[in-house]
């Protein structure tokens, strides 16, 4: 059916002395019409999945490299069922499969990343209150959906090249070190396989995750993105670091996250042995409650070493992630001294020291006649 198809079409465009111009106006008509039933079909499929959001945003977004499967489809079909095709229909033909691929794979990389984002979306209110669960899946979501991404890029590519015979052995390289057939090929390959690896251990062991407060390499920060291959992590100060992902496998580092998000600020402070300690805790107290970053938990102050010079106290206050316990800390160290500058003025650190004026400490009074003999001596000597 259609082969008769194609030779009605076929006969009907047939152009006395150009039969490449009637093969040409006939892929026209097949793309043409390939085009407005896969419209048709995709609009369909678009209102049916209205309620199902995942698959109704893959097709949304999609719509561009779907709208060209069945066209591209149709082509296929169309190139291979001519027969006594001229010479260029076979590189029509293989332009045509490249298409597809590009198609197919656009696709699949949309796909993958509207999982992610759906995943993301579902989480965001609880994630932005610091949920501990809210955090993995977003870590989760996004580390598998850009590892899916990636590699389905990587399949379309490899397949891409395996359609020119003379690059045939590349394409298959490439599928291999992708870890389809789990084989690394060439040393090039090695840190992107170790970083993609390390990719999938992190999302499934999870050691880091979104909004994590992390101490690495000597720098405080947060977790900003995690992607396919690195980290960034932000810096308190607006820097940024990024880090490949096996580094967080190899090296230790510190994250204050790891259980939960809230985490204890410490302030400390030398004062004078006088100094009461009633007054500073009831104001620590006070800076606490009237501060917005304050999660409530603790407020404490402990007199935690003296020297004698001063007594050092530290004030333990908590805030529910690490941007706010930093906050706080500033503020209740501003507040502390501000309140014994205003209230207890002399009890800021002092140094002591003593003076005795005892009669054996009195300077000795030398006779007459003896200063006036150094004196002589002195002048002489200078003669």
């Amino acid at each position: 059916m259609p082969d008769d198809i194609l030779e009605h079409l076929e006969g009907s465009l047939q152009v006395a002395g150009h039969p490449g111009l009637s093969i040409l106006l006939g892929a026209i008509a097949v793309v043409v019409v390939a085009t407005l039933l896969n419209a048709a079909l995709l609009y369909s499929l678009r209102g049916a999945l209205r309620r199902r959001s995942f698959a109704h945003s893959v097709v949304r977004r999609a719509h561009r490299p779907l709208l060209a499967v069945l066209p591209l489809v149709g082509l296929m079909v169309y190139w291979d069922a001519l027969p006594d095709a001229p010479a260029w229909v076979g590189a029509a033909d293989k332009c045509t499969v490249l298409l597809l691929i590009l198609a197919v794979t656009m696709t699949g990389i949309t796909a993958a990343r509207d999982l992610g984002t759906s995943y993301l979306r579902a989480t965001e209110p609880d994630a932005e209150r610091g949920d501990h669960r809210a955090r993995r899946i977003h870590t989760q979501a996004q580390l598998l959906a850009r590892i899916t991404a990636f590699l389905v890029a990587v399949v379309g590519i490899s397949a891409a090249l395996m359609t020119f015979p003379g690059v045939r052995q590349i394409g298959a390289s490439m599928l291999a070190s992708a870890g389809v057939a789990g084989i690394v090929i060439g040393f090039a390959a090695r840190p992107v396989l170790s970083n993609l690896l390390a990719g999938v251990q992190i999302a499934l062991t999870q050691p880091i995750r979104l909004r994590d407060s992390v101490v690495v390499e000597g720098e405080w920060g947060w977790v900003e993105e995690i992607r396919a291959t690195y980290v960034v992590i932000r810096i308190w100060d607006r820097r940024r670091l990024v880090l490949p992902l096996q580094w967080f496998i190899d090296h230790p580092f510190e994250n204050w996250t790891r259980v939960n998000s809230n985490l204890i600020g410490v302030v400390s402070l030398w004062v004078d042995y006088r100094m009461p300690m009633q007054p500073l805790r009831e104001e620590i107290t006070r800076l606490c409650k009237a501060s917005e970053y304050w999660d409530g938990d603790l407020a404490i102050l402990q007199v935690i070493d003296s020297t004698e010079h001063a007594v050092r106290v530290r004030a333990l206050v908590t805030a529910p992630d690490g941007p706010r316990t930093w906050e706080l800390r500033c503020a209740v160290r501003e507040g502390l001294i501000d309140f014994i500058q205003r209230d207890h003025p002399g009890y800021l650190p002092r140094l002591r020291t003593q003076w005795s004026a005892d009669a054996d400490d009195s300077p000795t009074v030398l006779p007459r006649e003896a200063v006036e003999k150094a004196a002589s001596s002195t002048t002489s000597t200078n003669d």
